[in-house]
């Protein structure tokens, strides 16, 4: 599959047009290669993922995070000078959908509100250019499900021992607002639109402290591991060639797992 064509077929799905001004998504690393027989896909352009789909003969990376916000001289003996060092070797392109891939509200990226059969979905912040895309996603449960009932859904679909809640758990959920990575800055968002819990990654102390509605804060990785997990998946089915997923691990992990470990 000819390279061009692949990222035409990426941006389907990731459109350019709908990223941040702040973010890089598009193409981080240029390559001489033209055809591509195997995109591999991972959340992070990190070292590890990166070896792990070059040992498997991916000739092309999608990720989701891009190789640096800040591009530099690779001029330490980083990550940063190790991924492009690995890329390099091998001729391999690297693509980042980024806040490109956030914005597409029919993309992966509605995952979880599948998965809750979320109705009425609409952006937290729509596009100043198309109201039917944007960060974050509010919609109503089908039926009203009690706070505990709703946390049991939650355990079912991530990670339970890097999860935490802050506020009061309501006692009644309808409408469910998220956000797949780092959404403090949604928060105000997700109270003008009557959420009755709002779910998250990376959710600061004192952003906390003000959010003024039921917050679970997933972490960064799990609800965006997913998400190009079936990204990966789409682009099985949509693509000739072969797609392979690199799963990865959250670069944190509960205190007591190092402690067991230990033992």
């Amino acid at each position: 599959m000819d390279i061009t064509t692949l990222i035409a077929t990426i941006e389907k799905t990731a459109p350019l047009d709908g990223a941040a001004s702040w973010d890089r998504s598009g193409l981080q690393v240029a390559s001489p290669r033209k055809e591509i027989t195997s995109l591999g896909v991972c959340l992070d352009p990190s070292p590890t993922s990166v070896e792990k789909a070059l040992s498997l003969g991916c000739d092309a990376l999608l990720t989701h995070h891009p190789l640096t916000l800040s591009p530099s001289l690779p001029k330490f003996l980083d990550s940063y000078h190790s991924v492009l060092r690995s890329l390099f070797r091998q001729d391999v392109p690297l693509y980042a959908a980024h806040t490109s891939l956030d914005t597409n509200l029919t993309g992966p990226v509605s995952w979880l509100a599948d998965e809750l059969g979320l109705m009425a979905r609409q952006p937290l912040e729509a596009l100043a250019h198309d109201e039917s895309r944007g960060f974050g996603i509010c919609g109503n449960l089908a039926e009203s499900l009690s706070g505990q009932a709703f946390l049991q859904k939650i355990a079912e679909l991530v990670p339970v021992p890097t999860t935490t809640i802050c506020g009061t758990l309501p006692a009644i959920i309808r409408r469910v607002a998220y956000c797949t990575g780092s959404g403090a800055s949604l928060l105000p968002l997700a109270r003008s639109a009557k959420a009755d819990i709002y779910i998250s990654g990376d959710i600061k102390y004192h952003a906390a402290l003000d959010a003024g509605i039921c917050i679970i804060d997933v972490g960064h990785h799990s609800l965006e591991e997913e998400m190009m997990r079936r990204f990966s998946l789409l682009l099985r089915n949509s693509t000739p060639i072969e797609v392979t997923f690199v799963p990865s691990e959250s670069p944190f992990r509960p205190l007591a797992s190092s402690l067991c470990s230990s033992d």
